[in-house]
């Protein structure tokens, strides 16, 4: 009882001991101003990229399978090219069928098939990536419109010559005019009619072992009967003064579950269908739930990490508190004989001692949390990237960096409280 009623005089005398020397006070804050602030920081970007990480992931479908066609490796070492040799792989429409035909749990199976082109209107040019699709693909990847409308299933079955382009193919192509209804030319003599163009969308940084990085927004979506009828199914390659040349029918099929339970078993189901038919492994199957399920097992681990090592400033300041209170006790070594020879107890000096130490951790968290919570927008603001500060990220630095300055005075309180008040009063 004597101990709390002493907390209000000794809080006063802490906070006047403190501000006798305020340059002091605060450099020793530091240590725990700056290593509260990286850790919310370091865990807000740690956040941010997972949750750009797996919103990518999520596009694909979590209900969706993905199979994917790949060139053999075989194929890739032998390194064969030139104009006489044509390498055939990949994913077919008699695939798309068969998967149709033997896969219950399916409700639907879209194909779809890319390579790169150059675009081009007028004298203005950009490469980019040629898509056929099909109506229901902007579902599927869920992508937006920001003008115009999407494929329509009546472009697929009547072969139409219309495109969908990507925001910064719109740009390029057509920095002072509205893109709908233009024409843009595709290679050497395909034209086709703009009536849509999609959102801005995050570049991908890859996902999965046959899922390469992708910049959406040079995309060129067209009917997929439309690209099979105009473009075949070969696709050249040039380089060097060479050509090679490819035969894709087909790039992907999107395979659409009834159910999240049922991917796992369809996923196999596929797999070993097509395998019956493939000799060479032309072909991957990717798992979008699975991606998901191991962004948010990375994203775990790496925000252990990045808090593990923003953590070691905290310990740092509390090293720094600590350094500066035993200081303290040798200037004040005079002061605690005069306290103790009138009366004061060993408990007292350590409480006294203890505050204020507790007042420079509790200001220092303060601090650095006011300027954790600010940083992660400047960040967002410079670089285009996403941080979430999440509620836990602040308290957990606050707690951790008060009880870590806290622990650190508790030798220095009790170095003080242990000196004889003879001893001390003879101290100069």
């Amino acid at each position: 009882m004597r101990r709390l009623m002493l907390i209000i005089p000794l809080t006063r005398t802490a906070i006047r001991s403190l501000m006798l020397h305020k340059l002091r006070s605060f450099l020793t804050m530091l240590g725990l101003v700056f290593g509260v602030a990286s850790v919310i920081v370091m865990l807000a970007i740690a956040e941010g990229a997972s949750f750009e990480a797996q919103q990518q992931i999520e596009s694909l479908g979590v209900r969706n399978i993905i199979v994917r066609s790949k060139k053999p490796i075989e194929d890739t070492e032998s390194g064969n090219s030139g104009s006489e040799f044509v390498l055939a792989y990949g994913l077919t429409w008699d695939d798309l069928d068969r998967i149709n035909a033997t896969i219950k749990v399916a409700t639907g199976a879209t194909p779809l098939r890319e390579f790169r082109k150059e675009i081009r209107h007028l004298n203005r040019s950009l490469e980019g990536r040629v898509v056929g699709a099909t109506a229901d693909y902007l579902e599927l990847t869920s992508s937006k419109l920001q003008s115009g409308r999407f494929l329509q299933p009546v472009d697929v079955s009547s072969y139409q010559n219309v495109c969908v382009i990507g925001s910064e193919l719109a740009d390029k192509l057509f920095p002072y005019e509205n893109p709908l209804q233009k024409t843009v030319r595709i290679g050497a003599n395909h034209f086709y009619r703009i009536v849509g163009v999609t959102e801005y969308r995050s570049p991908t940084g890859g996902a999965g072992s046959s899922l390469s990085a992708e910049d959406y927004n040079r995309d060129v979506y067209i009917p997929v009967t439309t690209d099979r009828a105009r473009f075949g199914e070969m696709i050249v390659y040039e380089t060097s003064g060479s050509q090679s040349f490819e035969r894709i029918e087909l790039s992907q099929i999107t395979v659409q579950i009834d159910d999240r339970k049922n991917v796992q078993k369809a996923a196999t189901a596929i797999e070993d269908l097509l395998a019956a038919f493939h000799t060479k492994q032309d072909f991957s199957v990717i798992i979008p739930l699975e991606l998901l399920k191991q962004a948010e097992q990375t994203q775990r681990i790496f925000s252990l990490l990045l808090g593990s090592t923003a953590g070691i400033s905290l310990l740092v300041g509390g090293i720094g508190i600590m350094n500066i209170m035993l200081a303290t006790v040798t200037e004040r070594t005079r002061e605690i004989g005069i306290r103790r020879a009138l009366g004061a107890k060993r408990g007292d000096i350590i409480s006294q001692f203890l505050i204020e130490t507790a007042l420079l951790s509790l200001a220092g968290a303060m601090l650095g949390a006011v300027l954790g919570l600010a940083v992660p927008s400047a960040v967002s603001w410079m670089t285009g990237r996403v941080t979430i500060i999440t509620p836990f990220a602040p308290l957990l630095a606050v707690g951790v960096a008060f009880l870590v300055g806290t622990s650190f005075g508790v030798y220095p309180a009790r170095r003080a409280a242990m000196l004889h008040p003879i001893e001390a009063l003879r101290n100069e």
